[in-house]
């Protein structure tokens, strides 16, 4: 795989874009515990329950993959300032039109908006990819994966917490959150993308397929690329159905939802933030790609077979390397791509993750809708889970492929920092 030579990096400020990220990530977070009650008051059994609560999801997801690859190829032309800037804006109206909803078609109408302006994920890498030296990307994008697992500490529990008090009181809370860093962003923060990178804004880079298909004829990535997709599609599905199906099975509450999602971010945060950097000079990005992939196919599985709560803890707890595998399959990526195409990469990517977002919560609440009568001991209530770990296993095989017809070493390396 050929890689791009490093370039002089431009001033920017990483710490605001991490902020940005766990703003959003808080937002989605307290949402995670809360929103499925909400759904669950606006119909009558468990089967629509799960169908309108996946179609909600898909809502947000289709709105996010239409917009993503413009904001993307936005920030490519006017900077990265301004979009985020667009997206924190965004999303404080979202959570405001969600905590003022008194019904379903309200709910609706937050996610439209919401799925509008989310757009922070892919232009803050594009931001970090903008800073970062050609060395530290993956160190960079592990930061990223670390803030996002401290959006999931804080906002499941918070929005357990303040859910208990009122259903609509933890979206206020994000709403101020999310404004308030609008406001440090505008008048503090600088521009990562100097005048010189910057590229013509080209009108086919606003079609999302067009810029997944810019990403199908890029052969010396296609086989990351749709092992990036196939592993998406497996963690939507689960981010779209854990609530439900630990209720269903277990009968969790809001609040145990809560502390079991702390817990996947925590451990999240711990690897990314503290043990990716040692992990990548121990094994190397491709090995470490790999070995992950594997963990978190496993624990798919395990989370379909358990007969009680306990027993997901353990295997969150279990399951590290999978919380380094992002990082280093972004870092790859992001070698082998030109510096002033880097928020057009990071959109087509995120647009995968969109197209996941709108597929796998309808899929997800389909199957779990029909297997919801089924008694908790069922081991057919973990079909869901069974299907995320299925696509691991293709993604496995795909990857190891792409990196052997690449020449690309999968034992374990020790890397030096220059």
């Amino acid at each position: 795989m050929s890689e791009i030579a490093p370039s002089t990096k431009s001033k920017g400020n990483l710490n605001f874009v991490l902020v940005s990220i766990f703003i959003d990530m808080l937002g989605i977070g307290i949402i995670v515990p809360v929103l499925p009650i909400l759904v669950g008051q606006y119909v009558q059994d468990r089967e629509l329950h799960a169908l309108w609560y996946g179609i909600l999801g898909a809502t947000f997801g289709l709105l996010q993959f239409i917009f993503m690859p413009m904001l993307g190829a936005i920030s490519d032309r006017v900077g990265r300032r301004p979009v985020l800037l667009y997206s924190m804006a965004g999303m404080g109206i979202n959570f405001l039109t969600t905590a003022w909803a008194p019904n379903l078609a309200c709910l609706f109408i937050g996610r439209v908006i919401g799925g509008m302006s989310s757009a922070s994920m892919s232009v803050a890498s594009a931001y970090a990819s903008d800073i970062s030296t050609h060395e530290d990307r993956a160190k960079s994008f592990g930061k990223i994966g670390a803030t996002f697992g401290l959006g999931f500490i804080c906002g499941p529990m918070l929005g357990g917490l303040l859910g208990d008090v009122n259903l609509h009181l933890p979206f206020y809370v994000a709403a101020a959150l999310s404004f308030a860093n609008f406001i440090y962003g505008y008048f503090f923060v600088p521009e990562s993308l100097p005048e010189a990178q910057r590229t013509r804004f080209k009108l086919v880079s606003v079609n999302p397929f067009n810029s997944l298909a810019k990403l199908a004829r890029r052969q010396d990535i296609r086989g990351l690329v749709i092992t990036f997709a196939l592993v998406t599609g497996a963690q939507m599905m689960l981010q779209s159905t854990w609530v439900l199906y630990t209720h269903f099975r277990f009968g969790w509450s809001p609040a145990e939802n809560g502390a079991a999602l702390f817990c996947v971010g925590l451990t999240a945060a711990v690897v990314q933030a503290g043990l990716l950097g040692v992990l990548i000079r121990r094994f190397g990005e491709v090995r470490l790609s790999l070995l992950g992939l594997t963990s978190g196919a496993i624990t798919y599985m395990l989370y379909g077979l358990a007969t009680h709560g306990w027993m997901m803890y353990v295997f969150i707890l279990c399951n590290l390397l999978a919380f380094a595998a992002g990082p280093a399959l972004q870092g790859i990526l992001s070698k082998s791509t030109p510096a002033n195409e880097q928020g057009e990469l990071m959109g087509s990517l995120q647009s995968i993750s969109s197209l996941g977002t709108v597929i796998m919560p309808l899929l997800g609440g389909a199957i779990l809708g029909t297997v919801s009568h089924l008694p908790p001991s069922d081991w057919r209530i973990g079909s869901t889970f069974f299907l995320c770990a299925a696509m691991q296993a293709v993604g496995i095989y795909v990857a190891r492929r792409y990196f052997r017809q690449h020449h690309m070493a999968t034992t374990a390396t020790t890397e030096t920092s220059a």
